[in-house]
């Protein structure tokens, strides 16, 4: 039941009831509505301000779960930085250095993060510094890991070169240990047994009997097997690739043909006398890049220390060729 309020009129010595008219009840309830209004946004500005909902607490609990995640992402990425460090130096300093391949510049690896802010997209959040970073860092890392793959890749191209250069480059002697009766003349400035005269000899001459097999000392494919070179009579000429290529003169006969693929260890001929040659042996050259070099430095794949140190001896001695 509503209150009723009454004045008292000194003219009539009466009490009268207050009777509001309809505009100032109309103020009234509108004052009061406008406070109320006031009132409870106030409340609800402070309960937003201090009381969480249960809204706001999800929201609050993902947010510290995501910078735990951001901090434990950003800490691999260092562990696999240092990781990665330290492919990069073993990648420079010896897989390189073995392969005889230019190491990675610094610059080369880490190129291409600065200058133009890439990052701006993520900027006006209340974790942008912490976003910003760890993306930076996804980002560094993800392009040294490709130029590293890169890198291996060509490693692993060079190691499956280098072993096709193990395999084909000269490296043993082209009559069997068992099968020479010696090395009768070394690489350099000899006697000629026709003119008498000194004469650059190019190769090495191995003495055996007309029959003895020859072998391939390398890897390689025939390129000649004929007569019809001037002094060397019948004679295989082998290409191994790399530059290398091996001449075995004045046979007897041949057990390949041009053209033929051979491996090191491969019979190919005989020990002859063809040719502009004084007795049956074998001539047999190394040319690397087309010009002549000293076989001798070629046979460590059958000789031991002590052998190869006496065929140094008897190669280095000056006396009459056998071609």
């Amino acid at each position: 039941m509503a209150k009723v309020k009454y004045y008292y009129d000194s003219e009539t010595l009466s009490y009268r009831k207050i009777q509001l008219r309809k505009r100032d009840k109309l103020k009234y309830t509108g004052v009061f509505l406008l406070a109320s209004s006031f009132i409870g946004g106030l409340i609800v500005f402070i309960m937003y301000q201090f009381v969480e909902s249960p809204k706001q607490k999800v929201l609050k609990r993902e947010l510290e779960n995501m910078k735990l995640h951001y901090e434990l992402i950003d800490k691999k990425m260092s562990q696999a930085k240092e990781v990665l460090e330290g492919i990069q130096k073993r990648d420079n300093n010896i897989y390189r250095v073995y392969f005889e391949a230019n190491p990675i510049p610094e610059e080369q690896r880490k190129a291409g993060f600065g200058g133009v802010n890439r990052y701006k997209s993520l900027d006006g959040f209340d974790n942008s510094e912490m976003i910003k970073g760890a993306t930076k860092n996804l980002d560094i890392l993800s392009k040294q890991l490709y130029i590293q793959s890169k890198s291996l890749d060509e490693i692993i191209d060079l190691a499956m070169d280098k072993e096709k250069l193990l395999a084909s480059i000269p490296a043993v002697q082209p009559i069997s240990k068992e099968d020479l009766t010696r090395m009768a003349s070394g690489y350099g400035w000899r006697q000629d047994p026709f003119t008498k005269a000194r004469k650059m000899h190019k190769g090495m001459d191995f003495t055996s009997p007309r029959g003895t097999p020859v072998y391939a000392t390398g890897n390689g494919k025939v390129i000649r097997a004929d007569g019809r070179s001037t002094g060397y009579g019948k004679h295989i000429r082998i290409d191994h690739g790399f530059g290398y290529i091996t001449l075995y003169g004045h046979l007897s006969k041949y057990n390949v043909k041009r053209g033929a693929k051979v491996k090191r260890g491969d019979l190919i001929g005989y020990v002859g006398s063809t040719g502009r040659s004084k007795a049956p042996h074998l001539h047999y050259e190394v040319r690397y890049n087309k010009r002549a070099i000293n076989p001798v430095n070629f046979y460590y794949g059958d000789l031991s220390p002590d052998e190869f140190k006496e065929m140094l001896k008897m190669a280095s001695q000056e006396g009459q060729s056998y071609d």
